[in-house]
């Protein structure tokens, strides 16, 4: 008995050194010391031994067994470090490695017009205030003193919710609610996207506006147009020359639109501009007293100026772009060129 235990013991010994990984070496164990193993059953064999010689083989099988269990955890201590470390080497990062070069976006151009606008605007000392797209009517004409029965009213001229409620045809409406709960002085800019039902080479449905207010003792249409200048300065040269000719609008009185000396060819005429030297940028004029009371600002104690840009309109003057749509194609390649 005690010889066939030495024997199983060497053959133990040499499967586990044998054994690569921790999954042998646990079939090692269930092999020879697991409940079915040829060492366990060495041990049940003990009952059939002469009552004399059960002492010593029964030591001799215990020790056998503390013997292979020791080896079997030895070498799996082992296993497992080895195998860890393969695991890590397999999944290491080499950061040497050469990738593919992905070519970096670029800013779209509406993007760039108004942040610089912004930029402008904010360094002359306006703050930006914003509001709602989905509008009251109160806010979007009533309060501007836009009556009933003007075009912009009708439902085809406007994307309507409800009888009073419509997507924002301006941004005026913030520069009402700021004006409803703000003592002057107010001084601030409106930037926000407005929808109207037009769709061709100079309108879209969806387009972008920044509105400006002023609203101050003693301002005048010189002051407006002092702004204005300086904003044209700055947006293309210093050259730039500004023009106002008489329009009009509900909510300013008298009521302007803006022209600029055309930046291509400074004033001397081309396609741009229609061979006239100036283009047409926006729309400004003094605030009507009418709206001042409507919002709750007394018209006998203060005055302001109003403007509004269309983003899309002043990238297509700045850039030369003759038609509005080509902005929302979203073609990348005409994109990149203002990389």
């Amino acid at each position: 008995m005690e010889n066939n235990i030495v024997a199983l013991l060497e053959k133990v010994n040499n499967e586990i050194l044998a054994s690569e990984s921790t999954s042998h070496i646990n079939e090692v164990r269930i092999k020879y010391i697991g409940r079915t193993g040829l060492l366990t059953n060495m041990l049940k064999e003990l009952k059939n031994l002469p009552s004399q010689e059960r002492p010593t083989v029964g030591k001799f099988l215990n020790e056998a067994r503390i013997t292979i269990e020791n080896l079997i955890s030895n070498k799996l201590a082992e296993l497992i470090v080895y195998e860890q470390k393969k695991k890590e080497e397999s999944e290491l990062l080499d950061i040497s490695l050469s990738l593919p070069s992905f070519k970096r976006g670029v800013l779209h151009p509406l993007s760039i017009v108004k942040s610089e606008i912004i930029d402008i605007f904010t360094g002359l000392g306006f703050s930006i205030e914003d509001g709602p797209e989905i509008e009251l009517s109160k806010y979007n004409f009533e309060l501007l003193n836009i009556p009933t029965d003007h075009p912009s009213r009708a439902f085809c001229d406007s994307f309507y919710i409800s009888d009073n409620i419509l997507l924002r045809t301006q941004t005026s409406g913030i520069q009402a609610r700021v004006m409803e709960k703000t003592v002057p002085p107010i001084k601030i800019i409106c930037p926000g996207k407005v929808y109207r039902p037009d769709d061709d080479a100079t309108h879209s449905p969806m387009f972008q506006q920044i509105e400006g207010l002023y609203v101050d003792k003693n301002v005048s249409l010189a002051d407006l147009k002092h702004i204005l200048e300086l904003f044209a300065k700055k947006f293309f040269t210093e050259s730039t020359k500004v023009r106002f000719r008489p329009s009009y609008f509900p909510f300013t009185e008298p009521s302007v639109e803006v022209d600029l000396s055309c930046a291509i060819c400074g004033g001397a005429g081309c396609s741009l501009c229609k061979g006239t030297g100036w283009l047409e940028l926006l729309g400004a004029g003094v605030v009507n007293p009418i709206v001042l009371d409507n919002c709750g600002i007394s018209s006998s104690i203060y005055n302001g100026y109003a403007f509004g840009i269309g983003i899309e309109r002043a990238t297509m003057v700045k850039y030369g772009i003759p038609d509005m749509r080509i902005l929302f194609d979203g073609d990348v390649r005409y994109i990149d060129q203002f990389r």
